[in-house]
């Protein structure tokens, strides 16, 4: 469990970046899996959401969560929202209280939204897809249109790949550079490999859009001694599936 300091001294706000440890889960899903989408036996994740639901507050409703597809689209949940299928989209913003929304992430990037005047939050799952497609800026954006402003929010980045085990192909660059070729930036060549910084590509997104208050937290998910799930070390070790990491935020 990794918590955020800029959204650790907000009194109205429970948030969380968890690891693998603390679950029922075995083998590969070595403990506190808490993806759906896994082929982990589905008992032990509803296990493994129930004690992440109980550590972020006793008060916590049951923790909403999204069928995650790599996209831009997000879903706003108020007091009127009532759709029983789970949404396809990456991104969560609410302004109900004692609600925990949560992402699920293994090397891609969570990321914890608060407005603290308008008591507003949103969870992000931010793989290169994601983020290239401006998700962040898309859900940044609506929640200005509901009343928060750039002043008062709180941005908080956890932990993901690291550039150093990010390794990626050159149509890969090519794309981005493409896009904007200021994105040059986010690539380094070393050893005749070339290397992708998803984390830094986040915050000049942020800072693009003019978020000043930033927390990054530089935890890098592919290191097994930080104990978080990873899809690529799990390619690495030849595993068939991986774990996946829970981000959770709740309004008091």
């Amino acid at each position: 469990m990794i918590r955020s300091k800029k959204l650790a001294k907000i009194k109205d706000l429970k948030h969380c970046f968890f690891n693998s440890v603390g679950g029922h889960s075995k083998n590969i899903y070595k403990s506190l899996n808490c993806g759906p989408g896994s082929k982990d036996n589905k008992k032990n994740i509803k296990k493994n959401l129930q004690i992440v639901r109980k550590k972020i507050s006793k008060k916590a409703q049951n923790i909403f969560l999204v069928h995650q597809i790599h996209s831009n689209k997000f879903v706003f949940i108020d007091k009127a929202y009532d759709n029983k299928e789970k949404p396809k989209v990456d991104a969560i913003i609410t302004n109900k209280k004692n609600f925990p929304i949560g992402v699920l992430t293994a090397d891609c990037a969570p990321i914890l939204i608060y407005d603290d005047k308008m008591k507003m939050i949103a969870a992000i799952h931010a793989g290169w897809k994601g983020a290239f497609k401006g998700i962040i800026a898309k859900v940044i954006k609506f929640m200005i249109k509901k009343g928060c402003k750039l002043e008062n929010i709180t941005a908080a980045i956890g932990p993901s790949i690291s550039q150093k085990n990010y390794e990626v192909k050159q149509d890969f660059k090519r794309k981005f550079i493409k896009k904007d070729k200021k994105n040059y930036i986010f690539f380094k060549n070393k050893k005749n490999r070339l290397y992708f910084d998803l984390t830094k590509y986040i915050y000049a997104s942020l800072k693009t859009i003019k978020i000043k208050n930033i927390d990054i937290l530089r935890v890098d998910t592919f290191d097994k001694t930080n104990k978080f799930f990873s899809a690529r070390r799990a390619l690495k070790l030849n595993h068939d599936d991986y774990g996946r990491n829970i981000s959770i935020i709740m309004l008091n």
